[in-house]
């Protein structure tokens, strides 16, 4: 499975996730959140900010099933989902991964019918390669 890089605007996201926390910085002079994480605030270029905690409510916004060529890794558990979640904390923000069955599930334990733009998920967490990742749970199985 690849692994996350961090670096060090991204670290306390993965921090955070390692504490099943889903977290998204937020400037703290004109309180904008942003994701992917950077270190000036696009509206108001402030170089301050502290990291919000997010409710891990969202809505698929969009969702793919890939098909091959697949990376390695990821070959034996297609066909999978990678979806894109809206959060509902803030809608502007959009996160990248999978639906799974539940937390340490394969990338494949949700069927392609059962997914739909708009459906509600909540976030989990699970261990991968000595990272804790997101990933989103239906919330209504």
């Amino acid at each position: 499975m690849l692994q996350p890089v961090t670096d060090d605007d991204g670290a306390p996201f993965w921090e955070y996730a390692a504490r099943h926390e889903l977290r998204v910085q937020s400037c703290t002079a004109c309180s904008r959140l942003r994701f992917p994480p950077r270190p000036c605030c696009p509206r108001c270029q402030s170089f301050d900010s502290e990291w919000r905690r997010m409710s891990g409510r969202g809505r698929i916004w969009s969702f793919v099933f890939p098909h091959p060529p697949l990376l390695p890794d990821y070959a034996a558990q297609a066909p999978y989902n990678a979806v894109v979640v809206e959060l509902a904390d803030a809608p502007h923000i959009r996160l990248v991964g999978n639906v799974v069955a539940e937390p340490d599930a394969p990338l494949n334990s949700v069927a392609q019918e059962r997914l739909r733009i708009g459906a509600r998920v909540q976030v989990a967490f699970t261990e991968s390669g000595g990272t804790t990742v997101p990933r989103w749970l239906l919330e209504r199985p």
